[in-house]
């Protein structure tokens, strides 16, 4: 009879411990940090507590997520509701970058709408290929271009593209120096409800054919 065989029976005959009661006073096992035996009683007793921290630390990290969740509801508020003080489209062209950076402390932020700065081919292509948004590492095409001197040091971007129904009507771009701050994992939820707050806040200002 090996262990296994040993295993299965006791599993599969729960009365063997309340006919043989002092055998389970007699068990010992080894201390999971060494040192000393331990009862069986003892080591599952060990095991819960660490069964409960860990179920601790699982809770904690759940609400933390709850509270980040929260404050980045918040600022797509603040954000959305700010938007309303733009008359024209030129406001909101400088309004809407600089509510990113200052909001959501994002080191870097430009809009390109096409009404007013038509894109390269590529760039129009790749922003009519994206329906949400999109994060990497690598700037698309000629984009990096956009932030002037800053190019140079950007290692992470999200790019938002901005419809108007089916159609393309520009792309907002968010870059930082940190390659972690926008990675091709990373949950855009967020992202494209300021995409949207965005496109809703422009869209009264223009000429879509």
């Amino acid at each position: 009879m090996n262990s296994e065989d040993v295993a299965h029976y006791l599993i599969n005959t729960p009365a063997f411990f309340e006919e043989h009661v002092e055998t389970l006073a007699q068990i010992t096992l080894a201390h999971p940090h060494g040192g000393r035996t331990i009862s069986l009683s003892e080591r599952q007793l060990l095991a819960l507590r660490e069964k409960n921290k860990g179920l601790e630390r699982r809770l904690h990290e759940l609400l933390e997520f709850a509270k980040a969740n929260d404050a980045l509801q918040h600022k797509v508020h603040e954000f959305t509701t700010s938007l309303f003080a733009a008359r024209e489209l030129s406001t909101l062209q400088d309004m809407i970058p600089h509510l990113l950076r200052d909001i959501f402390i994002v080191p870097h932020a430009t809009l390109r709408l096409w009404q007013v700065n038509p894109p390269s081919m590529e760039v129009l292509v790749f922003t009519d290929g994206q329906a949400t948004p999109v994060c990497v590492q690598q700037a698309a095409h000629d984009t990096a271009e956009w932030f002037g001197e800053s190019a140079a040091q950007l290692n992470s971007f999200a790019y938002l593209p901005l419809h108007a129904g089916s159609v393309s009507i520009g792309l907002l771009v968010l870059a930082s120096e940190d390659k972690r701050r926008f990675y091709p994992e990373m949950g855009t939820v967020f992202l494209q409800r300021i995409a949207e707050a965005a496109e809703s806040a422009l869209h009264p200002y223009l000429e879509l054919k």
